[in-house]
């Protein structure tokens, strides 16, 4: 069997040896040729070897992830980030679409991140540009996303979505550009992702940017107009939603 190096990099000595443990236990294929808990041992790590994994954690006590990664822009490995169950990094890892391991994580979760790995799954630079500005300017809101198609990854300046579409499991986005994107991912998905960034679910199957609404029709069951003049219907249950943020403005 051809083993696969690997480097772990993590600051918590509870959760570096667990993690250790679970993939010299389940994943015999595997070889970890070196540990680090801060951003200078796994630089001086990686200068000796380049592994063909490195199992990152984000938040490291002398800086983050992001930090080894400019220390070795060229690095070869592929990367399994681990990050805790912050709400603002698992915010920041869905705009990014980028796969991570949450701590506590599962066996389920390890081997699914290492299957991926194998199958040289790996985020694209812009993607992890949209995770580190996410996490490291956490108050501020996210303008970029990323979004997986059947073929490929297209990053998204936020701002230039108009509307969102429900098709069952899938969702179509619709861009400034008349660009039509679809996902595999619902739109309750995006709609949770994006209520923070100015988007307003108005009905089962559609999501708006409220920035493109034009004017909101009471009459005939209640229709928002958009400002490419796109008629967009609103179901019962959100009509108030809608008047209330009209009301705001």
């Amino acid at each position: 069997m051809v083993k696969i190096t690997s480097i772990v990099v993590e600051d918590n000595s509870l959760a570096l040896d667990m993690l250790v443990n679970d993939i010299t236990t389940h994943h015999k294929e595997i070889e970890i040729i070196g540990t680090a808990k801060s951003v200078i041992e796994a630089a001086k790590l990686l200068q000796k070897k380049q592994p063909d994994i490195l199992f990152l954690d984000i938040m490291l006590g002398d800086g983050t992830g992001f930090d080894l990664l400019e220390i070795y822009p060229n690095l070869t490995s592929k990367i399994i980030f681990v990050t805790a169950s912050d709400e603002y990094a698992i915010r920041a890892f869905k705009f990014a679409a980028i796969d991570y391991i949450l701590k506590p994580y599962s066996n389920e979760d390890l081997e699914n991140s290492i299957k991926k790995v194998k199958q040289q799954i790996e985020p694209q630079k812009e993607q992890l540009n949209i995770l580190k500005q996410a996490i490291t300017n956490q108050k501020n809101n996210i303008n970029k996303i990323s979004l997986y198609t059947q073929d490929k990854i297209i990053v998204v300046n936020i701002e230039d979505i108009i509307r969102c579409q429900s098709d069952n499991n899938y969702t179509t986005f619709y861009l400034k550009d008349n660009t039509k994107i679809l996902v595999s991912k619902t739109l309750k998905y995006y709609a949770d992702m994006l209520k923070d960034n100015g988007f307003l679910r108005v009905h089962q199957s559609h999501l708006i940017n409220k920035s493109q609404i034009k004017e909101f029709i009471k009459s005939d069951g209640g229709y928002i107009i958009l400002n490419n003049k796109m008629n967009i219907p609103v179901s019962v249950r959100k009509k108030a939603d809608v008047i209330d943020f009209l009301k705001k403005l």
